[in-house]
């Protein structure tokens, strides 16, 4: 890889890190339901300039259906759950929390389509979830509603995680681009009536707004952009470490910009999450327990 991949790669896990800054910041004055409506309708609008294409148009009537679960699953109602956590939680805390996302999709592979799960991929769901407990003893003394705070993060990124297998099911021959496109352009209309509805009584103060811009633009439109671009220059494999510079990047922006804490529980619950996902996932393996792999794959 080039020396600019990798600042695309950091750039990607500041800039979805800082998307749990920005919800921090603004959950407060919109609440949880506006806020992620603008995230979503932000985003699409700025999206909206890609669909100038007949081809890409066409591919999305053709996989209408498919895209808009993505959109409900993928865009919609994560950005509620994680808006609606932020609420309670750090931002930090929540971010941590984000990272489970691929071992979430290991466990959904391995119950829904029955993908391999060994012993060191099942240890690291162990782990992973020992993690969560201690975030969530530790969470329930934090603030009123943090451990409603931590469920619907976990809640979000089981979501995630089923999103990947359902897109990798229904829609591996459309393009990602259309999926992203259509998908965020779903969410913003399913999340459009309820932002209407419960638009705060009381003007949020310009904070808020910015906090609200920087979730659509940068951490939705600019990093999806950036996602295909550097996707296309690296792959797949190596666009894995993404998930593990997110909660990086989330504790340090709300310890930075917020005065977080960041606590022994809170590193400690990061550092045995990011085991349990690296284990699930296979980027950590012990060395005999590769070698049948390799056996495997030749």
């Amino acid at each position: 890889m080039k020396k600019i991949d990798y600042a695309v790669l950091l750039s990607l896990g500041a800039l979805w890190g800082g998307s749990f800054l920005f919800m921090r910041m603004g959950a407060g004055a919109f609440g949880a339901l506006p806020l992620a409506g603008l995230r979503a309708i932000g985003a699409a609008l700025c999206f909206l300039p890609l669909l100038a294409s007949r081809r890409r148009l066409a591919e999305w009537r053709e996989h209408g259906w498919p895209i808009a679960v993505v959109g409900v699953t993928n865009s919609a109602l994560p950005f509620l759950l994680f808006t609606f956590a932020t609420r309670s939680l750090p931002a930090g805390v929540a971010s941590i929390v984000d990272g489970m996302t691929p071992m979430f999709a290991a466990l959904i592979g391995w119950l829904w389509l029955g993908q391999r799960l060994d012993g060191w991929r099942g240890a690291g769901l162990v782990a992973g979830f020992a993690g969560i407990l201690w975030l969530v003893e530790g969470g329930l003394k934090v603030a009123p509603g943090a451990g409603m705070g931590l469920l619907a993060c976990v809640a979000a990124t089981v979501l995630y995680g089923y999103a990947v297998h359902y897109s990798h099911l229904r829609l591996a021959s459309v393009s990602p681009l259309v999926v992203t496109i259509g998908s965020h352009m779903v969410a913003a209309l399913v999340l459009l009536p309820t932002t209407v509805l419960a638009w705060p009584t009381q003007p949020p103060p310009m904070q808020a707004w910015l906090a609200a811009a920087g979730l659509a633009v940068l951490c939705t439109a600019l990093a999806y952009v950036l996602f295909f671009w550097v996707l296309a220059r690296v792959g797949a494999q190596r666009i894995m470490v993404i998930p593990y510079l997110i909660p990086a990047f989330g504790v340090l922006w709300g310890a930075l910009l917020l005065g977080e804490p960041v606590t022994m529980r809170m590193l400690g619950g990061c550092a045995v999450i990011l085991l349990g996902t690296a284990l699930t996932t296979g980027r950590v393996r012990p060395r005999r327990a590769l070698r049948p792999l390799a056996v495997e794959e030749t």
